[in-house]
Parts: C-alpha cells; sequence; structure tokens
C-alpha cells in the first residue's frame, strides 16, 4: 500500500462503539483516571455494552490512584499510563483467560488526563491515552500509546473529544491500521487539530512490525499530518515529549536539510557551539543540541517526502550523536516561538 493512503471508512462515534459491543469476540477493560472518564460512556450508550465491556476503572482520587496502580511522582504521565495498562491487563488475563481465550481478543483501554481546574489560568489540559490488545485470541499483546493536548475551553468539550479520540482508537486499532497514514487519519475522525492535537504516538508489538509504524516514522507522519506542529527524537531513536526534554534548558539548534550532512554543516555547528557557549557562559552549561529539519526541507524534486530518504538523514545525525526534531515551520522566527513554549533559556 502507498505510504500515503489515508482512505477509510467511515463511521459515527456511536456506531464504532456499537459495531465494537455486537463483535463478541472483542472483550476488555478500560481504566480512566484524572479527568478521562468519557470513553467508557460511549460504549454505554451504544447499547451491548456487555459484548464489549468487562470492566471499567475510575480512580479520581489520588490516594485510590496510587493504592491501585503504585506511587508515581507525576499522575499524567507516560509512567502511570504503563502502570495503569499494566496492572489491568494482567488482572484482565489472569480471571477471563481460562474461560474465555479460545475465542476472545482481549484489550485495556487506558487514559490519565489533566483537566483545566476550576481556579486555572492558562494550565494546559492534556493526556496520555493506551491501549493494549491482541490481533487475534491467545496472540501476544501489542500496544498503542499517545500524548495529546486537548485544546477546547470548557471541560464538558474536551471530556466529549477524549471520549471520541479514545474510541476513534481502539476502532481504528482492530479495523483501521492497514497502514500508517490511514491509522492516523481514523484517530482523528470527527476531530480536528483545533480540537485535539496529538504530539507523540508509539507502536510496540506484533500488530505493528511493518517498517512504517517505526517510531521516527510516526513522529513524522504525525507533523506531515498536520496533528502537530513538531516532533523530537533523540539520538538513541527515542521519541520524546518537546515540553519534557526542553524545559528550562537552553537550546542551541542547527537547522538545515541535511542531505547529506557535510563538514561544513559540522564545522558551522561546532562554531556555532562555541559562540553559544561563550554567550550563556554557565547558562549554557546545561544545553540540549537539536539539529532541525523542517517539512519543506524534506521535500523531494517530486514535492514528495518519502521514508527513505528522512531515516536516511536520520539516521546519519543520530550515529554523529545528535537529536533530531521534525517541524512544520520554514521561518526561523516561528521555530523560536514553537521552543518558547517550553523554554525560556536562551
Amino acid at each position: 500500500m502507498d505510504e500515503n493512503t489515508t482512505t477509510f471508512e467511515r463511521h459515527g462515534t456511536l456506531e464504532k462503539a456499537l459495531r465494537l459491543n455486537l463483535a463478541r469476540s472483542i472483550y476488555g477493560t478500560f481504566a480512566e483516571i484524572g479527568a478521562g472518564q468519557e470513553v467508557a460512556n460511549w460504549f454505554f450508550r451504544a447499547g451491548g455494552a456487555s459484548g464489549t465491556v468487562a470492566k471499567t476503572m475510575s480512580a479520581y482520587d489520588m490516594t485510590f490512584s496510587d493504592e491501585i496502580y503504585g506511587k508515581t511522582r507525576r499522575y499524567v504521565s507516560r509512567e502511570r499510563l504503563m502502570s495503569m495498562m499494566d496492572h489491568e491487563y494482567t488482572i484482565l488475563l489472569e480471571r477471563l483467560h481460562a474461560q474465555r481465550a479460545p475465542e476472545t481478543t482481549f484489550f485495556t483501554l487506558a487514559n490519565t488526563v489533566r483537566a483545566k481546574g476550576f481556579k486555572d489560568s492558562g494550565e494546559e489540559c492534556h493526556g496520555w491515552l493506551g491501549l493494549r490488545f491482541q490481533m487475534a485470541p491467545e496472540a501476544p499483546p501489542s500496544d498503542i500509546v499517545l500524548h495529546v493536548r486537548l485544546m477546547d475551553d470548557t471541560n464538558r468539550d474536551y471530556s466529549e473529544a477524549l471520549g471520541i479520540l479514545g474510541v476513534n482508537l481502539i476502532f481504528a486499532a482492530f479495523y483501521q491500521r492497514q497502514s500508517l497514514p490511514t491509522f492516523i487519519a481514523a484517530l482523528m475522525d470527527r476531530l480536528n487539530r483545533w480540537r485535539v492535537e496529538i504530539d507523540l504516538l508509539d507502536f510496540d508489538g506484533p500488530a505493528f512490525d511493518a517498517p512504517e509504524f517505526e517510531d521516527r516514522i510516526s513522529a513524522l507522519q504525525l507533523v506531515q499530518s498536520g496533528l502537530t506542529d513538531a516532533a523530537l527524537f533523540t539520538s538513541s531513536g527515542e521519541i520524546c515529549m518537546p515540553a519534557d526534554y526542553l524545559y528550562k534548558r537552553p537550546v542551541f539548534v542547527k537547522r538545515g536539510s541535511f542531505d547529506p550532512i557535510t563538514l561544513l554543516n559540522l564545522d558551522m555547528m561546532e562554531r556555532g557551539r562555541a559562540a553559544f557557549q561563550s554567550d550563556f557562559a554557565e547558562a549554557a552549561a546545561d544545553h540540549v543540541e537539536v539539529t532541525e529539519i523542517s517539512m519543506h526541507n524534506l521535500l523531494s524534486s517530486s514535492g514528495e517526502v518519502t521514508h527513505a530518504d528522512f531515516l536516511a538523514r536520520a539516521d546519519v545525525l543520530q550515529s554523529l550523536g545528535h537529536d533530531v526534531l521534525i517541524s512544520k515551520y520554514p521561518e526561523f522566527h516561528r521555530l523560536s516561538g514553537y521552543l518558547a513554549r517550553y523554554t525560556k533559556m536562551p
């Protein structure tokens, strides 16, 4: 299938929930903490929820959450999400595997979300969603993890958006993972970028062994599809949250096409690094260095972005120890504004 294919059959959110409810082989649990309380609700509203829902869990209080999933430094974090998925999926198999395994594909949907509090002034609403699921009965599980920023103004609206996204995630995992662009487009069905930004998407497991589901390609596709403005991965290939990685740290950026990377590029980076450290002295001590490639600089002569070309450039930069930022910003002042969202350092 062409890597830019995005065609998929569209369904309403209730219709998706009902189809999953009526697919008797798909059965699992929902664990939603913090402000994430809306996904399971769609399945009850659709009718026939007993066909899909084994259990729902809503641990709003931090003490209850800690007792169930263990203590954590941050409740809205990937660490907490993974502990939720581990705990709930393990219990699901322990209690139901013996009686249902031959004909059931099990799943666990988890989310942890920070809402805008009653007295908040400008705090961001964001969260983590994850799905652990089997492709077939008794198959090993696969994971999908995503981080989202919820852009609506009211709790009611972003709760609705989160619920739609959660249903889309489950439906796409079972029915719309033919290609990466198709899956990403299906995630945003009935939503738009002005309501939801997905800035991290990670796949793991046998359901995603196709090369196009590789982490760096997923990061590229999010930017290419307009679901986020930029994506960051380290020299080791780890996909990072810019908000965490850049937080209160000085940033030294070298942008270019790096096609190929040349001795001139390396010399410019070395000279720029020396000037950066000289100009900012102690403030630059804990700086991060990022090589940035805009989508414009990834276009081939035919006006297309090819995965093979992108990976070739990324491989070289990473082998030289550089973190890589992919952005949609052709102008430097817009890139600077993006970085300023996460750090006020030089």
